[in-house]
């Protein structure tokens, strides 16, 4: 949560909140402008499981060093010790309005979210969890793409997570992405581009490269707000932009929607 060091909101300049209680009770959001604080996973099952509900589930996995990169070791225990999580998701099942329902939640603290053998295990199996027990999935992204550290096995999770995705799609059970700021990379090449409805938060990056490396790549400028949240679903890559105080309620719904009886009782 923000604290009374954190810096001025960067969408409008107003003063950061006052305390933890003041941050919680305005879901990591500015009063003034609405601006969407980046937020831990356990910050987010406060506001959307139902209380005491969420169960975790895959929680003791841990990456090894498949390709003995020097250093990396050290690298993984400071990211716990920052993050305080195993990796980069914690996956879980819990209720939304006593509705069942798979979470995953990924973490920008954990080395930038990066997806390595880990989260992709760890997504894959919340994806299969859900075509298994016909449980609707839905995962919180945040990442800045494929763990390098882990060399070719960081990149063959976009293809295990795609597939994953692809079961729960062939089992016709729901599948919910929030994408979070920021959401780039292998991440976004793979399941998070693969849900039947397809969320953002306020201002949110979204893309595969960055702009720098896309300006550099095009040699011309890029329109304002390009890849933000509001231009991607101008441009038809986002389905709807949820504000976090309202994405309790729009899941609660899509959950209906896309039940058997399309929500009718």
């Amino acid at each position: 949560m923000a604290s009374e060091k954190s810096p001025p909101c960067p969408g409008c300049g107003a003063p950061p909140f006052n305390n933890e209680e003041d941050a919680a009770a305005a879901l990591m959001s500015c009063p003034d402008c609405g601006w969407h604080y980046r937020m831990e996973p356990e910050d987010r099952i406060a506001y959307l499981a139902d209380k005491g509900s969420f169960v975790e589930f895959s929680a003791n996995l841990r990456s090894l060093n498949p390709i003995d990169l020097s250093g990396y070791e050290e690298k993984l225990s400071q990211a716990e010790a920052k993050a305080r999580m195993k990796d980069a998701v914690i996956t879980g099942s819990c209720t939304i309005e006593g509705k069942p329902l798979i979470l995953g939640l990924m973490s920008f603290k954990f080395m930038g979210g990066s997806m390595g053998s880990v989260v992709g295990e760890k997504v894959s199996r919340a994806l299969l969890k859900g075509a298994e027990e016909r449980i609707p999935v839905l995962i919180y992204t945040t990442s800045g793409g494929a763990r390098m550290q882990e060399g070719i096995f960081s990149l063959m999770q976009m293809a295990k997570t795609a597939s994953a995705a692809g079961e729960l799609d062939k089992a016709g059970v729901p599948f919910f992405i929030v994408l979070c700021d920021p959401t780039t990379g292998g991440v976004t090449a793979s399941f998070a581009m693969l849900a039947d409805v397809i969320m953002a938060e306020p201002g949110a990056l979204i893309g595969f490269a960055g702009p720098r490396v896309i300006e550099g790549t095009i040699r011309q400028s890029l329109p304002e707000g390009f890849q933000r949240a509001e231009f991607q679903l101008e441009k038809g890559f986002v389905d709807l932009i949820a504000a976090r105080k309202d994405q309790r309620r729009i899941i609660s719904s899509l959950i209906d929607l896309h039940s058997p009886h399309g929500g009718k009782p």
